[in-house]
């Protein structure tokens, strides 16, 4: 690995949880750099997936009494989730380098397209809070499917399914939301390393850089509009769909 892949790798580590910390979709700049420093595709998607997971613990551990306070339900979706993301992560190991290649084009694009919407599929007036419906329960396992198997967007997709299926205060589904992305990473991070799809020095080089931009994170969303991280991630995603589509 060069000086060049190093630097690129631990750049994109840590402005991942820069930008997750102020809008979301540090994921489109880990699998970015991994696909540029010549990572296979589904090595990069699940390298990504791990990478993330630290991030994923910290915003869980931050609402761990809204976390409490959901009580059973909790525990609930997040059994439901972790089956889906089982199946998103066996599918995905279970392809080959080129099936996965010619969906990730798609992949990436649909996910721009949700990261982009995000604002707008957030409820305007949630309704009352209520025990999550089936129909909830049914999007909430798709969605964890997808987490399991791609993952880009995922979170913006589960507040959705939360906000419409089941209201209340959005902490309190932003907290459900942060559990449950954890267990959908846990899942795929065992999947992903027991199938052998985890390149590990990449991973160990952006684990501690992400550490560091979680923490510039905070400092940065006092001070950076959301709506300008929120527009140059959605750059990086059409300029990553772009070039998958043309390469």
């Amino acid at each position: 690995m060069s000086l060049f892949d190093i630097v690129l790798l631990f750049s994109a580590g840590f402005l991942s949880s820069v930008v997750n910390a102020i809008a979301g979709g540090g994921t489109f700049l880990t699998f970015g750099a991994m696909t540029l420093a010549g990572v296979p595709p589904i090595m990069a998607n699940a390298t990504s997936s791990v990478t993330q997971f630290p991030g994923y613990v910290t915003s869980a551990l931050a609402y761990r009494t809204e976390i409490r306070e959901a009580g059973r339900e909790v525990w609930v979706i997040a059994g439901l989730s972790m089956v889906g993301s089982l199946v998103g992560a066996l599918i995905l190991v279970s392809m080959s380098n080129p099936s996965f290649r010619s969906l990730v084009p798609w992949l990436l694009l649909a996910a721009t397209i949700i990261f982009a919407a995000g604002p707008y599929l957030r409820p305007k007036s949630l309704h009352a809070e209520q025990p999550i419906t089936r129909l909830g329960m049914v999007g909430q396992f798709l969605t964890s499917i997808y987490g399991g198997f791609f993952g880009a967007g995922m979170g913006i997709m589960m507040l959705a399914v939360l906000g419409l299926t089941k209201g209340g205060d959005y902490h309190k589904l932003n907290a459900l939301k942060n559990v449950t992305a954890v267990v959908i990473a846990f899942v795929a991070l065992l999947v992903f390393s027991g199938g052998g799809v985890v390149a590990w020095l990449p991973a160990l080089i952006m684990i501690p850089a992400g550490a560091l931009g979680g923490y510039a994170g905070v400092w940065a969303a006092r001070r950076v509009p959301q709506s300008i991280i929120r527009a140059l991630v959605v750059g990086v995603g059409l300029l990553l769909s772009w070039y998958y589509f043309a390469s």
